[in-house]
């Protein structure tokens, strides 16, 4: 069966469900790039607060296009802290506060990042889900350029 937007039932649920994990991961992500944006020290601090805060307004709007995008496809996005946490591969990270540590985490996080959103590209690809895949690609151009960045602040 056919949803309103023209792609199978089953694809559209299978693939709001990885969604949903992406979604509870940008959330965690979300909360840890707060975290490090209020809590940077050190001779970074300048560079890092203010990029950590261009990284999470990003966040932001990604969260809400994937919520979006989940309701697009006739299925419900987690909405609660509980639900995020319990279904994000991202780690809470704590009391963060050196520039290392933190731009370490975010890589990690990226890291997690990348691979959902590499999968859910497959996953559309495979149902002919344009509008998933365009905002898959957009984020995995985007991510790519952030992490290439960031390992070169790290000397990686």
């Amino acid at each position: 069966m056919n949803t309103i937007t023209g792609l199978k039932g089953q694809s559209n649920q299978e693939i709001a469900h990885k969604l949903n994990e992406l979604l509870a991961n940008y959330e965690v992500y979300y909360q840890n790039l707060r975290g490090f944006h209020w809590n940077i020290k050190g001779s970074d601090f300048f560079v890092l607060h203010e990029k950590f805060e261009e990284l999470y307004n990003a966040a932001q709007l990604s969260i809400d296009e994937v919520a979006e995008r989940i309701l697009t496809l006739g299925e419900k996005p987690l909405h609660t802290y509980t639900d995020f946490v319990a279904a994000s591969s991202i780690k809470e990270y704590k009391d963060l506060s050196d520039s290392k540590s933190t731009v370490e985490a975010l890589l990690e996080s990226l890291r997690i990042l990348i691979s959902l959103e590499r999968e859910i590209l497959s996953m559309a690809g495979e149902a002919n889900d344009e509008g998933t895949l365009a905002l898959m690609s957009e984020y995995l151009a985007a991510q790519e350029k952030t992490v290439w960045m960031f390992a070169s602040f790290l000397n990686k």
